[in-house]
């Protein structure tokens, strides 16, 4: 076997294995807001976001061709008479990602796998090629979603909690806490979903990259077996669950009761999925955290602990640079390898 076939073999292990680990990573922002609230148990709560993410991931491939051509293109990548670059830039990148989300998971802060995937991306390609391989077109309308959907998250939870307390004001509390409950059930599915929808396909961005860079592929068409091996690595990374994130977004942020948690829900699943819809990947997990702050707010400013919060954002500024350092020095420990 050349090394080229083992380096895009290990990509394609490498990013199953980032899929999986975004799974148990990212789901529990999906859940946490029904698991906090008591309307789902944790384990049918994981078992159903289990589902609803492998069902996302399969329905959409847009995002994963935003991912394989919109950083770099990979087609500068591709390798010639057996050379490996493009190869250790893409398995460079997955082992930066990988270890800021397992430091990230271990620590129980609510990282973006979007974030530090785009800027593993970009760091392992300006360390193999310079500042001129990266598609700034494509890198910086990736970015403009990261910055604005949180943003739109943050506004729109505040509109939507502000318009559940316009109609349920004067409805007893008993009854629209019951109701709101049961809501929860279905937001947390739909929440699911969306999640799905965007975040397993940049796994499947990232082996497209890989086999095009390995010339296995000449266009950016996300393969039938991508798919269905991203999804399912998704599916059973939801499934081990990651309790620890559950507890900081579901409880650390504000104290969440049914109908805010269904408010926070439904702006970031209406978020996540517009997002999806127009090819642009986005940080699943800042929307939602980012929901559950402007929800918090239209409630009681001073309900939400904004320290957590703070906690948050800091990551979420921090997470790109190191990232792309990180990712620039294993591609240059790898070509010690390789």
């Amino acid at each position: 076997m050349d090394t080229l076939l083992i380096i895009t073999v290990l990509v394609v292990i490498f990013a199953l294995a980032f899929d999986f680990i975004n799974g148990f990573h990212d789901t529990a922002n999906a859940i946490a807001t029904s698991v906090s609230t008591r309307a789902l148990k944790p384990r049918p709560a994981i078992l159903m976001a289990a589902i609803m993410n492998f069902v996302g991931a399969i329905t959409f491939v847009g995002v994963a061709k935003a991912v394989a051509s919109g950083i770099v293109d990979p087609f500068s990548l591709n390798a010639f008479e057996g050379d490996v670059t493009g190869s250790v830039v893409i398995l460079a990148a997955l082992c930066s990602a990988i270890t800021w989300n397992l430091l990230t998971w271990y620590f129980g802060i609510p990282s973006s796998s979007s974030h530090t995937l785009i800027g593993s991306i970009a760091g392992a390609a300006v360390a193999s090629a310079g500042l001129g391989i990266l598609n700034y077109s494509g890198f910086f309308k990736i970015l403009q979603a990261l910055i604005i959907s949180p943003i739109l998250a943050l506004s729109l939870g505040f509109i939507v909690m502000k318009i559940f307390k316009f109609i349920f004001h004067r409805s007893p509390l008993y009854t629209t806490t019951k109701a709101f409950r049961l809501t929860q059930i279905g937001t947390a599915a739909l929440q699911s979903f969306t999640h799905g929808t965007n975040d397993a396909q940049k796994a499947m961005g990232i082996i497209t990259m890989a086999l095009i860079a390995a010339n296995l592929q000449s266009t950016d068409e996300v393969q039938g077996w991508v798919r269905f091996a991203c999804a399912l690595a998704m599916g059973i990374g939801t499934s081990v669950g990651g309790y620890k994130i559950i507890k900081t977004v579901g409880g650390k942020i504000m104290k969440i009761r049914p109908v805010n948690g269904v408010a926070a829900d439904l702006t970031s699943a209406s978020i996540i999925f517009g997002a999806t819809v127009i090819a642009l990947p986005v940080s699943t997990t800042h929307v939602i955290s980012s929901a559950i702050m402007g929800v918090g707010a239209a409630q009681r400013v001073k309900g939400v602990k904004w320290g957590v919060a703070r906690k948050i954002v800091i990551t979420w500024f921090i997470t790109l640079p190191i990232s792309a350092l990180m990712a620039g020095l294993f591609y240059f420990l790898l070509n010690l390898i390789f």
